[in-house]
C-alpha cells in the first residue's frame, strides 16, 4: 500500500512527501535507539526523496508533450476544415453535379448541383448514404424516364453493372425530354467519383442535325428511287410499307397520299394478285411464305405477266434489319425480242440448211470437176509421153548421123529441151495423182542411209558445177514411208537448195524429235521472206532469181502434196540473206524393240483406239471442230468441245474434271491464243498432254511450241498423225495408271 494517493497532483504528492520526510527526520532526533533503527529510517527517507524528484520530472516530461500534442491537433483540425471547406467551395465552383463515395460504398461529399434535377432524391442526399441506397432513390423517382417495358429493378440492376467498371460513361433520360450524362471513376483509394453533365442542349441539337439528315438521306433516296425504270417497294420487319417509287405506284395502282403508308405486303398482295399470272410453277402462296419466313431468307427472283401483256421480272431480297425489299423490272420487250430473235434463227437455221445442201451440191460438183481435170491431166500427161519418148529416140539416131559441130550443138539443146518437158509432163502427172488421191503408197520401214546415199553420188557433181559444198551426214535411222516418194521428196528439197545457193554449201541431216526422225536440208542461199512461204509451195510459183529454164516450179508443189499424203510434217524457217532449212518428220519405223515405247503402227486399223479418254477440244471453227469431235468420237474417245478459251474454262471448273489431253486452236480470236489457254490450264489443271492447232507455219509458233513440249498439228488436219498422236498420249496415261496401281 502506498503512503502516497497517485490520483494527487504533483504539487500535493510532493507537499506530502516533504512532510513525511521531516517527520522521519524528528523521528530520528527524538530516538536514541542503540540498534541504529533510526539511521535507517534516514537512508529509506532519502532514498524515497530522489524516486520522488525523478518521478516528478518524467511527469513534467509527459505534461509538456501532452501540451505539445495538443497544440498539433488543434492545428490539425484547424487545417482539415479549412481543407474542407476549400474542397466544397471548389466542387461548388464545377458546373457539373460532384459526387464522392468511399471505399466502403459511403456518400463523402457532393455539391449542390448533384441531382439539382431530380428533386426527390436531392432531398435525401446525406452523408453516408450508401451507393446502392443513391441508385435505389435514383430507379424510384419519377423525374426518370425508363424505356417501355423497363421496370425501376431492371434499371437499378443496369445501373449497378455499370458501377463494376473502373470508368464508365453513359446518358440517362429524365423526363420532359432532358438529359444527363453520367461520367463514374474509380479512385486511388477505391473510391467512386460521380460527374453529371446537363446534355439536353446538346441531345437537342444531335437530334435535330439527325433527323435533318435522315430526312436529305430521304429524299435523296426516295429521289433516286423515282429515277429507277424498275419498281421498287420496301417493307420493314413487320412486313409493313416503308417506300415505294413512282413507277412501283404504276405496277401495282397504288393510291395517291398517305393512304398507303402502313399497307401490309399480304394486303398489297392481294391487291395485285388478280392482275399477276404466275410463271414456271412460283406462285402468290410460296411467295408470302418466303415472306413470312422467320430465320434467314434468301433472295428469289421469279417472273410475272401483268394483265397478260406485261412481263415482269420479280428480285425479292432481304435487308439487315429482317425487313426485304422487292423490286419490279419491264422485261416485256427483252422477252418479245428473245421471241422474235427464237423465231429468225429458226428462219436462219432453215436457210442455213439449205445454202448447206445446195453448197454440197456445189462442192461435188466442184470435187467432180477437179477429179476430171486430174484424171485429163493424168492421161494427157501418159499419152504425152510415149510421142515425146519417140522424138527423144529420133533424136539420139540422128546425132550418130550427123559430124557438124553446130548442128550437134543445135540437136543436143533440142534433147535438153525434151528432156525439161518430160520433166514437165512427169511432175504434172505426179501432182493429178495426188490431187485427185489416186497416188497409191506403200508406206514400210524404210532405212535413211538408202535414201542419203545415191542422192550424195548423184547430186554432189550438180553442187560442185556450182562451186557449192554439199554434205549429206549419214543416219542409221528407218522410218514409216514410202521410198520412192521419200527419195523424190529429199531429191526436191536437195535440188531446191542447190539451185538458189549461189555461194556456201548445203547440209543434210536428221535429228531425232521423240518418236519422230526430222530430215533437215539447210542452205545459204539468199533466204525466203515472210509472205513467200506459203507461196514456194503452189504450183508455177517461183521465187525471185531462179533461171528462166529451172522448170515451171512444181518441185515443192509436189513435196508438199506428198509429204501431206504420207502424214510427213513438212516446215519451213528461213532468214533473208542468210539461207533456209526446209525439214521433214516422220515416224521412225517400228521394230519389235519399239513397240514397247508405245509408237503406232501406221497402218494400223484405228478402231476404238482412243477408248476412254476424255479430250478437251477448243476450235472455234465450227466445221472443224465438229468434223474433229465425230471422228474422234467414232475411234471411242469422250470429247469437250469449247469454241472460246473462256467457255474451256468454264467447262472444266463446272465439271471439276482434268481431260487426259487439249487440242487447242491456235487463233482463238478476240486476241486469245491456244498458247495462251495452255499456259492458264496449266495453272489449274497440271501438266496435261496437249497438242496446238494452226495453219500458221512460223518459226515463232514453232519455237513458243517447242518450248512448251507442245505437239504442232498443222491445218488442214491428217487424221493419221492426229491419231497417232492420242494413241501414244493414250499409251502414256494407262502406263503411268498401271504404274501408280
Amino acid at each position: 500500500m502506498s503512503i502516497v494517493n497517485p490520483d494527487d497532483t504533483i504539487e500535493r504528492q510532493n507537499e506530502k512527501l516533504l512532510v513525511i520526510a521531516q517527520s522521519l527526520m524528528r523521528r530520528v532526533e527524538q530516538k536514541n535507539d542503540q540498534s541504529g533503527l533510526a539511521y535507517q529510517q534516514f537512508e529509506r527517507a532519502a532514498l524515497l526523496e530522489t524516486q520522488v524528484r525523478q518521478r516528478t520530472q518524467e511527469l513534467e516530461r509527459t505534461l509538456d508533450l501532452l501540451q505539445e500534442s495538443n497544440a498539433r491537433l488543434e492545428d490539425a483540425n484547424v487545417e482539415t476544415e479549412t481543407a474542407r471547406s476549400n474542397i466544397t467551395e471548389a466542387i461548388e465552383t464545377i458546373n457539373e453535379g460532384f459526387a464522392l463515395f468511399d471505399p466502403d460504398e459511403r456518400l463523402v461529399l457532393f455539391n449542390s448541383r448533384f441531382c439539382r434535377d431530380i428533386a426527390d432524391v436531392a432531398d435525401h442526399l446525406v452523408e453516408g448514404l450508401p451507393f446502392q441506397g443513391y441508385v435505389e432513390l435514383l430507379s424510384r423517382s419519377p423525374h426518370l424516364a425508363m424505356e417501355d417495358g423497363e421496370s425501376p429493378d431492371d434499371w437499378a440492376a443496369s445501373r449497378l453493372s455499370r458501377h463494376s467498371h473502373d470508368h464508365v460513361v453513359f446518358n440517362v433520360r429524365l423526363m420532359w425530354n432532358r438529359w444527363l450524362q453520367i461520367s463514374e471513376h474509380r479512385t486511388a483509394r477505391g473510391g467512386t467519383v460521380i460527374l453529371q453533365t446537363d446534355v439536353t442542349d446538346m441531345m437537342r441539337s444531335e437530334r435535330q442535325q439527325r433527323e435533318q439528315l435522315l430526312d436529305q438521306q430521304a429524299r435523296i433516296l426516295q429521289a433516286t428511287l423515282d429515277h429507277l425504270n424498275q419498281g421498287v417497294c420496301i417493307f420493314n420487319h413487320t412486313k409493313t410499307l416503308v417506300g415505294w417509287n413512282k413507277t412501283m405506284s404504276i405496277f401495282a395502282a397504288m393510291p395517291s397520299g398517305d393512304s398507303v403508308h402502313g399497307l401490309t405486303f399480304s394486303a398489297l398482295l392481294d391487291n395485285i394478285r388478280a392482275e399477276l399470272t404466275f410463271h414456271e410453277g412460283f406462285d402468290h402462296v410460296r411467295l408470302e411464305r418466303w415472306a413470312n419466313h422467320r430465320s434467314r431468307r434468301k433472295p428469289i427472283a421469279f417472273e410475272v405477266t401483268r394483265n397478260d401483256v406485261q412481263i415482269l421480272s420479280v428480285f425479292a431480297q432481304e435487308m439487315p434489319d429482317r425487313g426485304f425489299v422487292i423490286s419490279f423490272t419491264d422485261v416485256t420487250a427483252e422477252r418479245e425480242a428473245a421471241r422474235a430473235l427464237a423465231d429468225m434463227n429458226e428462219t436462219l437455221e432453215a436457210g442455213v440448211i439449205a445454202r448447206t445442201e445446195e453448197l454440197g451440191v456445189a462442192l461435188a460438183e466442184a470435187e467432180r470437176a477437179n477429179a476430171s481435170k486430174s484424171r485429163f491431166v493424168a492421161a494427157a500427161s501418159h499419152d504425152l509421153l510415149q510421142p515425146l519418148s519417140a522424138a527423144k529416140l529420133f533424136m539420139s539416131s540422128l546425132s550418130d548421123q550427123l559430124e557438124s559441130p553446130q548442128t550437134l550443138t543445135v540437136l543436143g539443146k533440142a534433147e535438153t529441151a525434151l528432156a525439161g518437158v518430160e520433166k514437165i509432163i512427169a511432175a504434172l502427172l505426179d501432182i493429178s495423182k495426188l490431187d485427185a488421191g489416186k497416188a497409191v503408197f506403200d508406206v514400210q520401214p524404210v532405212s535413211l542411209s538408202a535414201i542419203f546415199g545415191p542422192l550424195r553420188d548423184e547430186l554432189t557433181p550438180v553442187a560442185m558445177a556450182k562451186g557449192l559444198s554439199l554434205t549429206i551426214i549419214d543416219s542409221s535411222l528407218s522410218v514409216q514411208s514410202d521410198p520412192g516418194y521419200l527419195r523424190r521428196i529429199t531429191q526436191n528439197l536437195i535440188s531446191n537448195a542447190i539451185k538458189y545457193t549461189t555461194t556456201g554449201r548445203v547440209v543434210v541431216g536428221v535429228r531425232r524429235n521423240g518418236g519422230s526422225a526430222r530430215i533437215e536440208v539447210w542452205d545459204t542461199g539468199p533466204g525466203i521472206a515472210e509472205t513467200d512461204r506459203l507461196t514456194v509451195f503452189q504450183e508455177f510459183e517461183r521465187l525471185d532469181g531462179a533461171a528462166p529454164n529451172d522448170g515451171l516450179g512444181l518441185g515443192l508443189a509436189i513435196v508438199e502434196r506428198a509429204a501431206k499424203g504420207l502424214g510427213h510434217d513438212l516446215s519451213l524457217w528461213s532468214q533473208v540473206g542468210r539461207g533456209s532449212c526446209f525439214a521433214l518428220n516422220a515416224l521412225v519405223a517400228v521394230s519389235s524393240s519399239d513397240k514397247a515405247m508405245g509408237l503406232p503402227n501406221f497402218q494400223a486399223d484405228w478402231g476404238n483406239a482412243l477408248e476412254g479418254m476424255i479430250i478437251l477440244l477448243v476450235e472455234n471453227d465450227t466445221h472443224l471442230a465438229t468434223a474433229m469431235t465425230l471422228m474422234m468420237e467414232n475411234h471411242g474417245a469422250e470429247v469437250l468441245p469449247a469454241a472460246s478459251a473462256q467457255e474451256a474454262k468454264d467447262l472444266l471448273g463446272e465439271i471439276q474434271l482434268v481431260p487426259d489431253v487439249l487440242l487447242l486452236d491456235y487463233q482463238l480470236g478476240a486476241g486469245a491464243s491456244g498458247i495462251d489457254l495452255y499456259r492458264d490450264l496449266q495453272a489449274t489443271c497440271g501438266d496435261v498432254p496437249a497438242a496446238m492447232i494452226s495453219a500458221d507455219r512460223s518459226q515463232a509458233l514453232r519455237q513458243g511450241c517447242a518450248a512448251l513440249s507442245l505437239k504442232l498439228l498443222a491445218k488442214p488436219i491428217d487424221k493419221e498423225k492426229l491419231l497417232s498422236f492420242l494413241v501414244v498420249v493414250r499409251e502414256d496415261v494407262v502406263d503411268r495408271d498401271s504404274y501408280d496401281a
